[in-house]
């Protein structure tokens, strides 16, 4: 039967790796792509990278993974990689488990496949549906009612150091979407001194204003950083914005004995030695204590979530394998239009003038033609459905198609 060869799933996560493997393997992943793609020829692709994981969904002409080394990563085909991405969609998948912001970021994923022209029909139907299901979940579950994102739970780390923070002089790093989790969180915690820095001064003024705080030019950050109790970064720059050297020579050597400092970005923003400076220093790894408590909260609803994505998997494999025999049908549409067609401009020239009826008998051929091969599609679709092969292979002989 001719269809999709594969859908492959390849990815490092929270689950299995820290932050610094994650951030090591995720160049590695797009060196092993180009090794599939060599192999077994990619069709079409989308990826995912967020703080804590890094995802490639690729459909494959042919498949032909055996040999290819995958050691450093987890690999699903197929059922196991789409109920995987439904499940990521819902945030079953997610460190914090019920956090919205995945579901934005596999929508920005799929849009970048499409801009880039990556994304075909089948990614395109994948994702589509993934995202319905997130929005799908949400919506008839508690998986996200009152949960904490990312964001909030770098400020929960910071008052687990620190106490309440109403007193305390915060500084974010960052006005992105990872930003925007940490200034809302801050915002709950009302909160007034808080400085946003930003490389662009628009988006930081922006977020400044959405928190009652101020915002600072990124030239001004080691003045805002000397002054600060906590730090809170979350850029999207491809390398560290914070030295060791560089907080060293800004923060007084008292005020860093009493400084936190929470890196949430991927790449890291600040430099892990900076901790051998007295500062309590942070990343992602840390907050999976939160995390686990966030899990326990949520089982019950994760149970709930886990009934819809099963129900919707299966009208995806449905979808899926209609679009496999859409050619089988297209062709057979084809086939029969050309001689509907050709017989009905037959039949009307050998009737002659018929006072502008004509549309009559064409309308009528069309009936005829669409009555007797409505089942025989249904039954195609249904073959398709049921995984009936030699069904599909005898609809292909029966019209005298070729695959």
């Amino acid at each position: 039967m001719e269809g999709i060869a594969l859908i492959l799933n390849i990815r490092i996560d929270h689950k299995t790796a820290n932050i610094s493997t994650i951030e090591n393997l995720s160049s590695e992943m797009d060196e092993l792509i180009e090794e599939i793609d060599k192999k077994c020829c990619v069709n079409e692709l989308i990826q995912i990278k967020t703080c804590n994981r890094a995802e490639t969904y690729l459909i494959l002409e042919k498949d032909h993974i055996k040999g290819i080394n995958f050691d450093n990563f987890i690999v699903e085909s197929n059922e196991h990689a789409l109920r995987h991405l439904l499940r990521l969609s819902c945030g079953l998948e997610s460190m914090i488990i019920g956090e919205d912001q995945i579901l934005g970021q596999i929508k920005d994923s799929r849009n970048e496949g499409i801009k880039k022209k990556s994304c075909g029909r089948i990614l395109n139907t994948i994702f589509t549906k993934a995202i319905h299901v997130g929005q799908l979940v949400r919506k008839k579950t508690k998986i996200n009612k009152g949960s904490i994102s990312i964001g909030s739970a770098a400020v929960e780390l910071a008052e687990s150091i620190h106490g309440d923070l109403k007193c305390k002089k915060v500084l974010v790093i960052g006005a992105g979407n990872m930003g925007t989790l940490v200034a809302r969180a801050l915002v709950e915690k009302r909160l007034k001194a808080i400085v946003v820095a930003n490389r662009t001064y628009d988006r930081a003024v922006q977020l400044a204003h959405e928190l009652g705080g101020s915002a600072i030019h990124f030239d001004r950050l080691d003045e805002a950083m000397s002054d600060a109790d906590v730090v809170i970064s979350a850029t999207g720059a491809p390398h560290t914005i914070l030295s060791c050297d560089h907080v060293k020579n800004t923060v007084s050597s008292e005020k860093l004995k009493s400084m936190v400092m929470v890196d949430i970005a991927n790449p890291r923003d600040i430099d892990e030695k900076v901790s051998d400076l007295g500062v309590k220093l942070f990343n992602i790894d840390d907050l999976r204590g939160i995390a686990d408590q966030n899990k326990k909260m949520r089982e019950h609803e994760a149970k709930q979530a886990e009934k819809i994505i099963e129900k919707e998997l299966d009208l995806l494999n449905k979808s899926l394998k209609h679009i496999e025999i859409e050619p089988l049908i297209s062709n057979i549409r084809n086939h029969v239009e050309h001689i509907r067609s050709y017989e009905t401009k037959k039949a009307l020239r050998m009737l002659g003038d018929l006072n502008g009826k004509e549309e009559i008998v064409n309308d009528l051929t069309n009936a005829v033609i669409n009555k007797v091969f409505h089942q025989i599609i249904m039954n195609i679709r249904n073959a398709a459905e049921n995984e009936e092969e030699e069904v599909i292979k005898s609809s292909y002989k029966i019209f005298d198609i070729k695959k």
